[in-house]
Order: structure tokens, then sequence, then C-alpha cells
């Protein structure tokens, strides 16, 4: 495939209404950084652009919390958000913000644009005004009893205890958020964009050409929504804060967050073209450019319909790929905002970067651990156990044990240069090693080309293994025991540190796109120029001259203490706050209803394997019901199953399941099921996915 002209990067636009945690950082930012990182190494033409999303209804409710005004709100944590993400080394082009003239003036030129070629459908609705407070009321501003679980604090969008998706007509006994009173419906006029006009184009563009090299999980989530039929979706709001919609018939009207927030990538691309005097156009016309958003799961259906549907309306480029990032957990939990049950990045900052005196090596630490445990295909799990351990045993005792070890090594067998490469003496372990640069290049290569990072950073710290493995079998310590009745060990000494420090020096460039600091503080080692980390000088076996002089070892990571991770285990449980789900039975009030027994002979008539769901779409007329397609190994299946009210079509995408695949086919709603999906019920009801604690492949035997 022909390599594109130039690229444009884009990270999701984070809200500025609070701290962000480490797992929007996993999920958006990281995995962009390192493909940014690995696209300037290759000398490739690259921006990489992201912003504070300032509008929306998010803004003003937490100005409300504060006891100040959305301005403030925006101001303080825009701030905050920036320096997070400079201290943790994302090395944006940009990071511009949405409040800006610029941004209002191009999200007003790309509504007026596709308003003035007919592109909207306007409509009049009844919707919720608060008499008293004189205003329309946003989904947020409306406060109801919830009427699956009769939480009586739900929300006009969501209920934060069952988890339910709602409309404010849903709610029973709505009172409006402002003043407290009963709000009452009154029609309002909004422009929506027809998303149903552009089905065909959708799925000629996402399941067509890229159902096969994009993620399932993206690929799947857009079919879910394609197949269940899409809808208009208002792009404007009544509401004081936001973009104002440029039309005299519009008064009180702003572009709705979801319409304005993507353009951001567009206006921050002109601020960083002004700034470094560029041309902003090819990055968002040429066809030429390869357009990459890294977002999380819940951004996919804006990055990958929504904002497509826009950008072909408005003569722009679309995606060449949508990196969407499943969610991360921790200690067992789901991270909450809400809840307090979260690691804010300014919280790792002021724990471990800020207490090691600028701890480079401690962002460094991080940026490991999460891309260890990235989201890419299936939520994910943070523990600090987990972090101590990715840190100690592999970065410290692996990476930065070998690198250490050569160049302690170097300079006491070598007198601190770097020793020539004998070839007299060489055998199949040197050549081996010295051959294994290039492959471990072509491998992490191919593995940032195709957004597979985890994958590529263990090929790196897999060759590092390799290094200490070779190390270990040379023994060149024990080999300069005998140089005086041995000389020609020392051809042999010099060899083996030849070898292990040209490794190093390519280590340092593999290890760039995702830990840049490390890599620095080892060219320093080196004395060489950052210009060895060009991509080009990868997998060279000479890249450290014969002869050249290099500085003393310096540690490149610390062991990550024991009573740390007691500290912050401790820290996070008495910060939380209290769920607001149902309490659970105690375990001695369950009586669970026990069906009769059965023999083993019975049981072992099922036959149960692993699968994994490909599509979900909700079946026409039954409310409880939603349509499965699962990926069993060695085929495909339909699979109706009851669960519904419990999740959303799109959130399911990609999850792992354990099927009972030899039940009876049964038809439902005219549609054939063939097999069961396992599921476990709490006892507050809520429904659970039973699967194996670890990932497995499509069609493993459950027995």
């Amino acid at each position: 495939m022909q390599q594109p002209k130039r690229y444009l990067i884009t990270s999701a636009l984070p809200y500025a209404n609070g701290y962000k945690h480490i797992g929007h950082l996993a999920g958006a930012y990281l995995p962009a950084d390192t493909y940014v990182r690995y696209l300037r190494a290759q000398q490739r033409d690259v921006v990489f652009v992201c912003g504070s999303d300032e509008h929306g209804t998010a803004i003003p409710i937490q100005a409300a919390k504060e006891n100040t005004t959305p301005r403030a709100i925006i101001d303080k944590y825009h701030e905050i958000c920036k320096k997070n993400f400079e201290d943790l080394g994302i090395s944006f082009d940009i990071y511009h913000r949405t409040s800006e003239p610029l941004h209002h003036e191009t999200s007003q030129e790309f509504f007026t644009y596709l308003n003035d070629r007919n592109e909207f459908q306007v409509f009049e609705s009844e919707q919720y005004y608060d008499e008293e407070a004189r205003t329309f009321l946003a989904d947020r501003y409306i406060k109801g009893t919830c009427p699956n679980c009769g939480f009586n604090q739900a929300y006009g969008d969501q209920c934060e205890k069952c988890g339910k998706t709602l409309s404010p007509d849903e709610l029973i006994n709505p009172v409006s958020t402002l003043s407290g009173m009963t709000p009452v419906k009154r029609p309002t006029k909004h422009w929506y964009l027809p998303l149903d006009k552009h089905e065909g184009f959708l799925r000629k563009w996402i399941l067509e050409e890229h159902g096969n090299d994009w993620k399932a999980n993206v690929v799947g989530q857009c079919k879910s929504w394609i197949d269940g039929g899409l809808l208009p979706r208002a792009v404007t709001r009544d509401l004081d804060w936001g973009i104002k919609v440029p039309l005299t018939d519009a008064e009180g009207k702003v572009l709705y967050v979801w319409f304005d927030a993507p353009i951001g990538y567009i206006s921050a691309t002109k601020q960083w073209a002004i700034n470094a005097g560029k041309d902003w156009k090819p990055y968002w016309y040429d066809k030429d450019t390869s357009l990459v958003h890294f977002i999380g799961k819940d951004n996919i259906v804006f990055h990958s319909i929504i904002f497509p549907v826009m950008l072909n309306l408005h003569g722009n480029i679309l995606p060449s790929f949508v990196a969407g990032n499943e969610f991360m957990n921790l200690e067992g939990d789901k991270m909450s905002t809400s809840r307090n049950w979260k690691i804010d990045m300014q919280d790792y900052i002021d724990d471990f970067v800020n207490k090691d005196n600028g701890g480079e090596q401690t962002v460094d630490m991080l940026r490991y651990y999460l891309t260890q445990i990235a989201p890419e295909s299936k939520d994910s799990e943070f523990t600090w156990k987990g972090f101590q351990d990715a840190v100690n045993n592999e970065l410290v005792s692996v990476f930065a044990n070998f690198v250490n070890r050569t160049m302690v090594l170097m300079h006491k067998l070598t007198s601190g240069k770097v020793p020539k490469l004998h070839e007299d003496v060489m055998d199949d372990k040197d050549r081996n090693m010295l051959a294994g640069f290039m492959k471990t290049k072509e491998v992490v290569e191919d593995c940032i080309e195709h957004f597979r990072f985890r994958e590529g950073l263990f090929e790196v710290i897999e060759l590092s293994r390799k290094g200490n493995r070779y190390m270990q079998e040379k023994e060149p310590w024990i080999l300069a025991r005998n140089l005086e009745t041995n000389p020609e060990n020392q051809k042999i000494i010099d060899n083996c540190l030849h070898v292990c420090l040209q490794l190093s020096a390519n280590l340092a460039i593999f290890i760039n796109p995702w830990l840049p600091s490390t890599s620095k503080k080892m060219l320093h080692m080196f004395k060489v120029v950052e210009k060895i980390l060009f991509w080009e000088n990868a997998g060279k076996q000479k890249l450290l001259s014969p002869g050249y002089s290099l500085r003393e070892p310096s540690l490149l990571f610390r062991k990550v203490e024991d009573d740390e991770i007691k500290y912050q285990v401790e820290k996070l449980k008495s910060n939380a706050k209290p769920s607001t789900a149902v309490a659970e039975v105690p375990v001695e009030e369950i009586k669970p209803e026990m069906k009769a027994e059965i023999v083993y002979d019975d049981f072992a008539k099922i036959s149960l394997f692993t699968g994994k769901i490909l599509s979900a779409t909700k079946v026409k007329k039954a409310d409880k019901l939603l349509q499965l397609e699962v990926d069993l190994g060695f085929e495909k299946r339909t699979i109706l199953s009851g669960i519904a009210e419990h999740f959303e079509p799109d959130s399911i995408i990609g999850q792992q399941v354990v099927v009972v695949a030899n039940l009876a086919p049964r038809k439902m709603k005219g549609i054939e099921s063939n097999g069961m999906i396992l599921m476990a019920e709490d006892s507050a009801g809520k429904l659970y996915f039973v699967q194996p604690a670890q990932e497995i492949a499509a069609g493993a035997k459950v027995s």
C-alpha cells in the first residue's frame, strides 16, 4: 500500500470540566502519542492535534457545583489538563480550545455551509421548559424517578443507579434541577442532520471498504447502529452556553456540543498552521492525507458515523482509521468520576513524578504499564500490584538490567570504550544476535503501522530479554578471569560487549515511541545525538563506533516499593464515594432456587464453547431481545438473547461469552436462534456475562 503524503492524528477532545484519569490517558492519548512518535522517527509529515472541549451542559453543571462561572471552569481545567499531558510526555503539536474565536468561526462556517445546501431538516417538537428559570432544559437539567429501577434521582439522559439510558419523557415526576419546579412542555424548533439518508454511504464506506482492516469493535458497533436504522440527530439545542447558531430565526440556540466538538480538530489544525506558517487545507482536503482518530469506545459512533457524514457533506477527507479502544477498569471495578473510583493523571504526577524530582523515569513507568494492559480489543484492568510487577519484573529486571550490565562490563572490561568486532572469533550466537536487530525492527514496524502497540512493546522487551540470555551464555566476566592464560578470550569479550552495545543502541531507537524519556537517557549515556532515533537507523549493526568512549551508566528505572503500593490502594479506597447501586443482599440471606438434582451424564450432554459477539441489534417489537452474531471459532451463529433491558447493543461488541452450542434451534419473532449465552444475575437483578478470567480464542471448549 502506498504511503500517504501526510498524516493528521487526533485524540478525543476531553471535557474541560474536571480532572482526567489514567483510563482516559490509556484509551485516547498514549496510543496516539506512541503512533505519532513513530511517524516522526520515520520523518513523515505528521500533525498531532487535540484540545479542550468547552461547550455542552457538563460545563455549566460543573460551574454550579463549584459555585462559579462556566468561563472560570474551562479556564481552570483547560490549563490543568494541558499541563498533565505535558508532564506525562504527550507530544501534541497543538492543544487548542473550542472556546477560541477561531473555533466558533470554523463551526459556524461549517453549519452555514451545510445549511445553505439544505443538508439539514428542521423539526418542531415539544421539550421540557422551566417557567421559573425561563429556559428550555437540557437532559442533564431534568431529574425524576427512573422507570426501570425506581431511583428518584435519575437524570434525563441516564439513571446512574441502574445505568439505563433514558429520555426526559421516560422520567416519572420530572423536575427541573435549576428551580426544583415541575417543567412544562413547550414547542421549540431545531435543526437535524438526517443520518438515515446516509446509510448507504456509511454501509459502503465502513462495512465494505474498511470492514476487514478496521478493528472489530469499531466495525461491529457501527454495523449495529446502521442495521438498527439511523435517525435524524439534532445539531442545535436551547442553551445559553455554546456556539450561537448563525441564523436570524435561531435566537437562544447553540450548536449541539457533539456537532461542534469534532470540528475542533479542524480549528486546531488551522491554529497550528497559523503558528507554524503552514497551509492547513491539505490536511483536511487532500486525499493523500491519512486522518486517524484515537478515541475510547464511547466515542466510536461520533467518529465513525456522525462526523464522517459531516465531513463527506462538507467535502473533507474521511478517516483512514478509527482507533477505538475499550475501557480500563480499576482494582476490580469500573473507573467512576462520580464515585471517585479513579486515579487522576494529576494524582500520579503528584505522587510519583513530582516526588521523584521531575521523575522522567516514573513517567515512562506509567506509560509502560498502561501500554502493557491497553484495552485494545477488550476492557482491561489497572491494579497497583500489576503496576509494581510490570516495573520491577520487566522494566527493571529485564530491560534496564541488560543496559546497565552492558555499560558496567564495558567500563570494567574494555576501558569504557566500544570494543571492535573480531570476525575471526565470531560464532553463531553473535551472528544470530546481530541478525535479530533487523527482525525485531520488522515486527515492531508492522505492529505500530497496524496499531498493535501492546504487541510491539512486547517485542522490544523480548529483544532485551534475548540480550540478557546472550550475555549469560557468553559470560564475559568468567572469560576475563583467564586472560593471562588465554589472551584470545579478550577477543570473545570484545565481541560480546560490542554486540550488547549495538543492541542497547537499537533498544534506544525501538523503545522511543513508547518511553521517550528512557530513550533520551540512553542516548546521553552513549554520547550520541537524537538523530540516531530516526527509524532508518533501527536494525543497524553498527550504531556505536569502536573506540568511542561512553559515559558511566546510570539506572534507567527504580523499583516500586511495597509501601508505595499499599499507600495507593488505601488512598483509593478511602477517597471512594459510596455507590448509588442497589446494596447487595448478604450472602447468608440469599436463598437461590435450586432445580432438581441431575447426574454427571446429564451435564455431559451440554456442549459449551467460548465465543465473541461480532454484532448486536435490537429485535423489532421485542423489548427484551437482542439479536447477536457470535463467532464460535469454527462457525458464526445467530443467537437471540433476552438481555436488551440490561445492555445497549453497541456496548457488548467484542464481548467474550460462553455459549450452549448444542441447544435445539428455536424461532422467536421470526428469527431462528441457534444457541444460548450464559449469564449470571446478582441479587439486584443485574446481569453479567459468564466468561473466562482471561481472553481465550473463540471456539475453546468449556468443561
